[in-house]
């Protein structure tokens, strides 16, 4: 019980010494009247430097939006400007590719014709000298039967 009436005391002097600290009035003076305006007329500056920084603030946006716009058209001409350039690099790889051929075919038609205009003259001058062996074959056989063909053939050195 003891516990009860001494925290029923101390509630008693918190809540005198709460209610006397509302109780007290404070007066207004001219003093603080003064500084009121002050500080209002202080408030108005402040608000005034935050609106021409607003302004400010949006002057910028424009010109970082008219910016984004400018870049955006460069950005479509540097994509023109580069896909012309492909297609030109294709045009020429495509027509030197297509000339090469054109150019070539021609070469491999006469290469083709000279090789087998080669081949043809092979067999023949193989032809030749067959005929040629034989032929010195025949003239030694007949030289043997005749003395004056023998010398002839001799003083040419074809024996």
């Amino acid at each position: 019980m003891m516990k009860f009436v001494g925290g029923l005391v101390i509630f008693c002097f918190i809540f005198l010494g709460v209610a006397y600290s509302f109780a007290k009035e404070i007066p207004y003076t001219l003093d603080d009247r003064d500084r009121l305006i002050r500080v209002e007329e202080g408030l108005k500056g402040v608000n005034q430097r935050i609106d021409s920084l607003d302004k400010r603030i949006d002057s910028l946006d424009k010109r970082i939006d008219s910016l984004d716009k400018r870049i955006d058209g460069l950005q479509g001409l540097m994509y023109v400007v580069i896909g012309a350039i492909i297609a030109q690099t294709l045009a020429v790889v495509g027509f030197s590719l297509w000339d090469r051929r054109s150019t070539l075919m021609p070469l491999t038609r006469k290469t083709k014709e000279l090789e087998e205009f080669i081949e043809s003259t092979k067999k023949e001058t193989q032809e030749i000298k067959e005929r040629e062996i034989a032929l010195e074959n025949v003239m030694r056989e007949y030289a043997k039967q005749e003395p004056k063909l023998y010398e002839v053939l001799k003083t040419l050195r074809l024996l």
